[in-house]
């Protein structure tokens, strides 16, 4: 009903049906197919189709004046919904792989701008973390993606991965031989070293499965194993008894991934701080 009392009100304006087609842009009989199709809805005729040009009739006039209103007060909630600040709760989902200090300081530098809005941050494995997003469960997933040399849709930056061993260990080690100090399946890094190992995948011998990273460190400090973790850490701040090993062209990235829902509506300019906010973390420490 809108764009019909839209026509109506240009009607009014212009004083022809062919000035307002020339104005929508639409064919005349679709301009006098919509205003007939008000008359229709209610119940009441509009023009005094008697005379050349047509006039609005009373009923016209009155529908007129209430239809200027209700288009008044439609642009106005548009307005609203537009410009409201944003409030409310935003579940917000965390891949474990991106659980450090420089994120978490990212993302609580984007929901200070937001102060009614309360953010429900939770972590998880990627996998897990898409399900409960398909699921309603979460507003914004942020998740770990394998990477395929073309940027996915909702992509803010790339994670890579780097291998390190403990320093006593001596010569490059064999990587499918090699003893690995794993955070537990689904872990995201943990498929990614798989699918780029491949066939060598099969003999891969897990000595232990930590969830936790500091301890994962000291395990491979200690020559447990070989361990992964983020390239941007590593530059940072190389473990102690812990070295870097060289990969050759092994590609261990993985692309960061935003999934908004689209039904977040003004919570969406937090859902899009937070991912910009993130995007750029990752890239300072590329």
């Amino acid at each position: 009903m809108l764009e019909e009392l839209r026509t109506l009100v240009l009607f009014a304006e212009e004083g022809s049906i062919q000035k307002v087609a020339r104005r929508l842009p639409l064919t005349q009989p679709a301009v006098s197919r919509q205003i007939q199709r008000l008359e229709d809805m209610l119940a009441t005729t509009l023009l005094d189709r008697r005379q050349k040009p047509p006039r609005l009739t009373q009923a016209g006039l009155d529908v007129l004046a209430r239809g200027r209103d209700i288009l008044a007060s439609v642009d106005a909630l548009k307005s609203f919904a537009g410009s409201a600040e944003p409030e409310g709760a935003l579940r917000l989902g965390l891949a474990h792989g991106l659980s450090d200090r420089d994120v978490a300081g990212a993302i609580a530098n984007a929901a200070a701008l937001f102060p009614n809005v309360s953010l429900r941050l939770k972590t998880g494995w990627s996998a897990e973390l898409a399900d409960q997003f398909d699921r309603g469960q979460l507003d914004v997933a942020i998740v770990l993606r394998a990477s395929t040399g073309e940027s996915c849709e909702g992509a803010i930056g790339t994670e890579r991965l780097g291998i390190v061993a403990g320093k006593h260990s001596g010569q490059a080690p064999d990587l499918a031989n090699a003893a690995w100090v794993l955070s537990p399946a689904p872990c995201d890094a943990r498929q990614r070293l798989l699918a780029v190992l491949g066939e060598d995948a099969r003999r891969l011998s897990i000595a232990a499965e930590i969830q936790d990273p500091a301890m994962q460190m000291e395990w491979v400090r200690r020559g447990h194993g070989l361990g992964l973790m983020p390239m941007r850490l590593l530059r940072q701040h190389l473990p102690k008894g812990v070295m870097l090993v060289e990969v050759g062209d092994l590609d261990l990235s993985m692309q960061v991934v935003v999934m908004r829902s689209p039904h977040i509506h003004r919570l969406t300019k937090v859902a899009d701080a937070v991912a910009k906010s993130i995007g750029a973390a990752l890239n300072r420490s590329d």
